[in-house]
């Protein structure tokens, strides 16, 4: 009989003295806090013997200096997996010397497919053993956590729903960010992270106190932005499906496809949703809408800018280079950069951020984008580790691209990397803040491609700010707040030419942020 495992070292079978047969799952690399790199190598032992219930055991180790020698012993051969064979899976770690290690028994599914996700589950399980920011695990056993989830998927025949067992067991943790991502929808995100897409132009995620599939914002010109649908709006279903307990990976999933076909989506929109009530109406499906969006090719620019000319109070006539950055993609800051310096060969002598609406990204982008405003070794954020540790991350020796006065604009949907680089930016004195109250994401998460090409999100740490803000769940509060309507014109005849200059100088937004650079020219100038 062929092994379920092929990569297997594999031993007879003995119903005498069984000797377990050890495999060395792939390896995983983690970036630590502590900037060095920590590789975790998993042994799994499999035994032929019989057992009738999942057993943890724990055991103080003394491990090799080399974790290759943990496994040297094991002989070759061929093994038969029977319906109630057991398998046990143990952690081994390449330092400290003493360490220790786990070994859990388990029920193995006759289910090829099923065994593959046993095996996923079990890799999942460790990364969040090891790394979750909350040692006590939402206050339960992990262990038994292990136990229990593989019981519930021992007798089962579809890998899906093996799957969902892996999302039951992160959801006890009680962190909406802690989640598992097919391979297919892993693809989709790496696809978004590089800027290019299929789809319908919407960013989505999961508001925290509610569990609802809420929209951050729409891609400029894309197919849901002309069909209306705004920032708040709450996605109920897509091509009939209820999103109940559905993530905001598989819904995105589900809004992607190819170019030319189109998707089914209800939303609750809150725009129409205040108007019912303006006119008390007083129906239950006030603010419910149904519409067929067509999928296209979205290009995901991070950087949009333009030069609003404007006038001091002194009567100069200033030019103020406004860049929107819409979320934190790998070219993002590069991308920045090359903005700036562009507008600085255009004469310009202050500048506006733009991050609202921004969901964030990649977090490391949103470092690197800190760096083009800041100088020296300024403390860029802090973050603290599962044990309480808090470790600042410090530039090296920054130079920034410019001096200028900048005001950094936020609201309700800059949420991750945005807070963070909005933090950077207020708390060294670089920036003021304007608009409302951000949305308070104050985790960060790793991201880890598992064997089967899943991957397994988990959050490894909170954040604060350079002053030491918490703002997970909190937020950050501008400095000075601002009116969300657009001056002088109606929202919807705004948004069909949302780049145009006029359009953003009827943004009050953008009237106090060129109110706050005024001030600031001037106390520069007096000084």
């Amino acid at each position: 009989m062929e092994s379920l495992f092929p990569n297997l070292e594999l031993s007879p079978i003995s119903t005498k003295s069984p000797k377990p047969t050890s495999f060395l799952l792939p390896s995983h690399r983690f970036s630590s806090l502590k900037s060095r790199t920590i590789t975790k190598k998993w042994s799994v032992s499999v035994p032929c013997v019989c057992s009738s219930s999942p057993t943890v055991k724990k055991t103080e180790s003394k491990l090799h200096s080399n974790g290759q020698d943990f496994i040297k012993s094991v002989g070759k051969g061929v093994i038969g997996f029977a319906a109630a064979a057991t398998a046990l899976a143990s952690v081994c770690y390449d330092a400290p010397a003493f360490a220790e290690s786990l070994t859990v028994a388990f029920p193995v599914s006759r289910a090829p497919e099923v065994n593959t996700v046993q095996r996923t589950l079990v890799e999942a399980w460790g990364l969040i053993r090891e790394t979750f920011v909350d040692p006590t695990f939402n206050h339960q056993d992990w262990d038994l956590k292990l136990q229990q989830t593989m019981v519930e998927m021992f007798p089962l025949n579809s890998a899906d729903v093996a799957y969902t067992k892996i999302s039951g067991m992160l959801s006890t943790l009680g962190d909406p960010f802690t989640r598992i991502i097919s391979p297919k929808e892993y693809q989709s995100f790496r696809i978004g992270s590089d800027g290019n897409l299929q789809g319908v132009g919407i960013f989505i995620n999961i508001e925290p106190r509610t569990g609802h599939l809420v929209v951050l914002s729409c891609v400029k010109g894309s197919p849901a932005a002309r069909a209306g649908i705004h920032e708040g709006d709450e996605l109920i279903e897509i091509n009939g499906e209820r999103l109940d307990g559905v993530t905001s990976e598989a819904a995105a999933q589900k809004l992607r496809g190819t170019a030319g076909t189109s998707v089914k989506v209800k939303v609750h929109s809150v725009i129409i949703y205040a108007l019912s009530l303006t006119a008390m109406e007083s129906s239950r499906d006030a603010g419910i809408r149904e519409v067929n969006l067509p999928r296209e090719y979205i290009t995901l620019s991070p950087i949009s800018s333009t030069i609003i000319p404007h006038k001091t109070p002194d009567g100069h006539l200033a030019k103020t280079g406004y860049v929107k950055l819409s979320a934190f993609s790998q070219s993002a800051a590069i991308d920045m950069a090359n903005t700036i310096l562009d507008m600085e060969t255009q004469g310009v002598h202050s500048y506006i951020l733009d991050l609202r609406n921004n969901p964030g990204g990649l977090v490391k982008a949103g470092l690197d984008v800190a760096q083009i405003w800041l100088d020296g070794d300024e403390t860029l954020v802090n973050t603290i580790d599962r044990d309480g540790n808090m470790l600042p991350i410090n530039m090296v020796d920054g130079h920034a691209i410019t001096h200028d006065p900048l005001v950094v604009l936020v609201n309700e949907g800059s949420a991750s990397a945005s807070e963070i680089l909005a933090g950077a930016l207020h708390d060294n004195g670089r920036a003021i803040l304007v608009g409302h109250k951000t949305f308070g994401k104050g985790k960060i998460q790793s991201v880890t491609e598992l064997h089967d090409g899943s991957a397994l999100f988990v959050t490894v740490a909170k954040y604060l700010s350079p002053a030491l803000h918490d703002i997970d769940q909190v937020g950050i509060m501008p400095d000075v707040q601002c009116t969300t309507d657009m001056l002088n014109s109606p929202r919807d005849s705004l948004l069909k030419n949302e780049s145009s200059t006029s359009s953003l100088e009827a943004d009050s937004c953008i009237l106090v942020a060129e109110h706050e650079l005024d001030i600031q020219e001037s106390e520069g100038t007096a000084s």
